[in-house]
């Protein structure tokens, strides 16, 4: 299952190293890819520093073009970071 999820994200992210694919489930009308950031930290849109104090986290489930007659979900959890600085 490993080499599959390896083999997965290489083909579904091959732009997009900092995704990664955690698990796949096939319940037979869909397949349900779990990805997640491997980013540890990220910029802080009003001062531009960075930051690895993770505020929050959320799910978020989108809708791909269906493989094989059955609908692709994304599901990717999210993490929102707090800037670090006071100003």
């Amino acid at each position: 299952m490993r080499e599959v999820l390896l083999r997965l994200g290489e083909l579904l992210f091959l732009s997009a190293s900092e995704i990664r694919v955690v698990s796949v489930q096939d319940d037979g009308d869909a397949i349900r890819v779990g990805v997640r950031a491997r980013t540890a930290k990220a910029h802080c849109p009003g001062c531009g520093s960075w930051s690895g104090r993770v505020h929050g986290s959320c799910l978020r489930f989108r809708a791909d073009l269906p493989v094989a007659g059955r609908r692709v979900v994304l599901r990717l959890r999210a993490r929102r970071f707090a800037c670090e600085d006071a100003s």
